[in-house]
């Protein structure tokens, strides 16, 4: 139970790491823009430290694949609030990405 909540933990501070970093990249105003980086900074933080925790209570095998799963909601979310085109190609890898999460969770 802890190792899946510290994979959501590092999921989630990395999706939203990534998705202010993008949202900084394309903002307009160099106050927001260096605010956004310096929460994603935060957020990526986060994440690291988040994952090295995993380790210590998962094996490695199981922590980098389980982790994957920020591709998958980065992909959805990159299409739907950042209204960026995703390629089928994109799709069709996320979605291998999501069989190869489920499968390490068996």
């Amino acid at each position: 139970m802890m190792r899946w909540l510290l994979v959501a933990g590092v999921v989630v501070a990395t999706v939203f790491a990534d998705l202010l970093q993008s949202s900084a990249m394309k903002g307009e105003g160099m106050r927001r823009r260096y605010t956004m980086l310096a929460t994603s900074v935060i957020f990526m933080a986060l994440s690291f430290f988040s994952f090295l925790k995993l380790l210590e209570v998962a094996e490695y095998s199981f922590a980098v694949p389980a982790t994957a799963a920020s591709i998958v909601i980065e992909t959805a979310l990159a299409s739907v609030l950042l209204k960026e085109q995703v390629g089928l190609s994109r799709w069709a890898g996320a979605a291998c990405v999501a069989v190869g999460v489920w499968l390490v969770g068996q």
